[in-house]
Order: C-alpha cells, then structure tokens, then sequence
C-alpha cells in the first residue's frame, strides 16, 4: 500500500511538471506576436504610413484594404498658358498719355493689347516701336527706345489686355513746331508697334497723328496695370 500510494505520488508530481513545460514553451518569444509581446508593444502598434499604403510606402492591394490614395502633385505642363503669338493678340487702344512731356506734340502715348483668343497667354517684355503710314507695317521708321521699369510676365485671359506707355521728345513750339535739338520735326499717321514673341501691330492714335523729334522713345514693359 505505501508503495502504491509513493508510485501515485510520483505520477502526479510528473503531470505537475510536464504541465509547467508546456506554459514555459508557449511564453518562448518564437514568433512575431511573441517578439512583439517582449518589446513590450502590441503587434498592430505597427501602421501604415497612409491608408492603404503599407509600411515602406508601397500597397499590398489585399482583398479588405484600402486603395492608395490619388496623388495630386500636377503634371509639369498642367495648367500652364502658352506664350502669346501674332494670332492672339491685337491693339485696341492707342491714345496719348495724360502724363506726358510739354510741347505741342504727342509726348506720350498710351498703347493696349487685347487676347483675342479663346485662351489665355502670357507675355513678357518691352516694345519695338515704329513710325509708319498707311501701308505695310514692313514700311517705317523704326525709332530708337530706351527700356523704363523692368518686364514680368503678364498672364491674358481671353479679352483681358496689357498695357505700354511710349514716351517722345516732344516737338516745340507752334504750327509745324521745332525740336530743340535742331532736328526736323516728324510726323506718322500711323504706329508699327511690337509684341515680344508675338508680332509687329499696326495701329493709328485715336486721337490724333503722332507728331515727335529725335526719332526715338521711352517704352515701359508690358503691364497689367494701365499707366497714367
């Protein structure tokens, strides 16, 4: 009887100790949940960057996760207006300045271009201006010019206009006038005006012919802004 009871005793304490094996085995950190659990973290402390893009920044595409997202970065001709050509634009205004040099001359004239297109266009740049009669546009004299200011680029919806202020030595005196430097005064029924990258324009003053001295001018950049 004790040596029955002695063979039990020692037949229980071996399941005691088979059972204690087998919880130490399953705590050994073998796996990811058990590296994870002896971190100290859980394991979904790991997380995407964005939905549906895994860590890395590339996207499993698995059934149940989300699409990347839409990448808004723009295109690197989107959205960007052509410079404007000699079919976009035309002169629409050419008047004389109400800020202008004394003399009996036209001293300053005021000058518009419209975008005559269904697009927008830019510009950018100083006039090429010109004495010229009625005829070809080719047939002028060209004037001097001096640059005032600094060019930027001036964007044109369609309809929208960019400005030029062109300043002469103004003609003297009365009747035909005199320029002080001893030239003969001249005299244009019409301007041969130029477009950077978009052609030479011919146009008449509205109001009046342009009279001046020297043969050379005074020009601003195109602008948005109309000069005084």
């Amino acid at each position: 009887m004790q040596y029955t009871a002695s063979v039990r005793r020692t037949a229980a304490a071996l399941v005691v100790v088979a059972a204690a094996a087998a919880l130490t085995t399953g705590c050994t950190p073998s796996g990811e949940a058990g590296a994870a659990g002896a971190a100290g973290g859980p394991s979904q402390s790991v997380q995407s960057p964005a939905p549906g893009v895994a860590a890395g920044g590339s996207s499993s595409g698995g059934t149940g996760q989300a699409k990347p997202a839409v990448s808004v970065s723009p295109t690197v001709s989107g959205g960007k207006a052509k410079p404007c050509t000699i079919d976009d634009v035309k002169v629409t205004e050419a008047r004389q300045a109400a800020v202008r040099p004394t003399g009996t001359g036209t001293g300053a004239a005021v000058v518009a271009v419209a975008n005559v297109s269904k697009s927008t266009c830019t510009l950018q740049g100083f006039p090429t201006v010109a004495g010229a009669g009625n005829g070809s546009p080719d047939k002028n004299v060209p004037l001097a010019t001096t640059r005032s200011g600094s060019a930027g680029t001036v964007s044109l919806a369609p309809g929208a206009r960019a400005w030029t202020k062109l300043t002469f030595v103004n003609v003297q005196g009365e009747a035909d006038g005199y320029c002080e430097s001893g030239a003969t005064p001249a005299s244009f029924p019409t301007l041969v005006v130029g477009v950077p990258g978009a052609g030479a324009h011919q146009t008449a003053l509205d109001d009046g012919i342009l009279a001046l001295c020297d043969n050379k001018a005074t020009v601003t950049a195109y602008s948005a802004t109309k000069p005084s």
